[in-house]
């Protein structure tokens, strides 16, 4: 029985979201902290009761009792931390998206699977058992014709940068930006329904002509197409539908946290929840300890999306002009 004895890489609002769960799990033991900041870091030891907190990576991936990474730190260090943690033999969680470019993500899957390690795209959706009922579901409306997703969230950070300030998460040198990090959800609930698409277009709100603050993705399929709206600058009602010709799946609060799946047709109108804690990285938690142990094959699927997922963005993203520092431009 392999138990996962997780090192963590950052100290925001999501470590301990995520960390709530997965200390709540049989076969889940938080053995240690990496923080720059000492303060914040000791502040997520202390909360969670863990005694190791580093202040230098290395000390971190030379612990002898970690053997998964958790990384939750700006995009644009993703790869190089997870790369870092795998050479070190360390299996990798990492916070979305794995990169910003798909040969990054591609590298890094090579490298697990030569050194027969777990790399694991921390996107809960996947993990959801409401989103299994989507996948049920379907068959019962007909050929699909649209999808229509909305997730916007207005960020406090979003005043910081209207004030002339460059927060991370609206910085190209951190790969940020709403595409790369709210509308993520919509492209991935997407693909992981229907696979990638044949076009992707992205038509961004781009603060001052550089970042992304809000925008709307477009996916075409053949024979329907899909609209996936994120914003960090607005709020409104999250939610997500799938129209087919018999009738329509609605997802309450959207992609995100798929709380309430609600299928329609022209007989019929059932309403489902199998997600009665709230707590969506519950889910993910209950489920990683028995796919580790079942071998990283059991990942390979997900693995495949998350790679689908990324050359998707990046394709879009880079047709609409939005490059990260350091990304090479035609």
């Amino acid at each position: 029985m392999i138990e996962l004895k997780i090192g963590t890489i950052g100290s925001g609002p999501i470590v301990h979201s995520v960390m709530a769960a997965f200390v709540a799990t049989e076969g889940i033991r938080y053995e240690a902290v990496y923080s720059r900041s000492e303060k914040a870091g000791q502040e997520l030891a202390d909360a969670f009761g863990v005694q190791k907190v580093y202040t230098q990576l290395d000390d971190l991936l030379d612990d002898p009792e970690v053997n998964f990474i958790y990384i939750a730190s700006p995009n644009s260090l993703h790869y190089s931390q997870a790369k870092m943690a795998l050479e070190h033999g360390k299996s990798v969680i990492c916070e979305k998206p794995l990169t910003p470019e798909k040969h990054l993500a591609e590298d890094l899957v090579q490298l697990a699977r030569a050194k027969q390690l777990f790399l694991i795209d921390a996107v809960p959706t996947a993990y959801l058992p409401n989103f299994q009922r989507i996948r049920d579901q379907l068959p019962k409306i007909g050929k699909v014709k649209l999808v229509l997703c909305n997730y916007s969230q207005y960020s406090s950070r979003y005043d910081l940068l209207l004030a002339g300030e460059t927060p991370n998460i609206f910085s190209l040198d951190y790969a940020a930006g709403s595409l790369l990090d709210i509308n993520f959800y919509n492209v991935y609930f997407t693909v992981a329904l229907f696979g990638k698409p044949d076009d992707a277009i992205y038509y961004p709100n781009r603060f001052e002509g550089k970042i992304d603050t809000s925008g709307i993705m477009i996916l075409t399929y053949d024979g329907f197409v899909s609209s996936c709206a994120g914003a960090k600058d607005t709020w409104g009602v999250n939610f997500a539908q799938i129209e087919g010709e018999n009738g329509f799946i609605y997802v309450k609060d959207g992609s995100n946290g798929i709380v309430e799946v609600r299928v329609v047709t022209k007989t019929t109108d059932e309403t489902f929840n199998e997600q009665p804690v709230a707590n969506r990285f519950f889910y993910e938690a209950l489920a990683l300890p028995k796919l580790v142990n079942a071998g990283a094959d059991a990942f390979a699927s997900r693995q495949n999306t998350t790679l689908d997922v990324i050359e998707v963005m990046e394709t879009a993203r880079k047709k609409a002009g939005i490059y990260f520092t350091g990304e090479e431009k035609p």
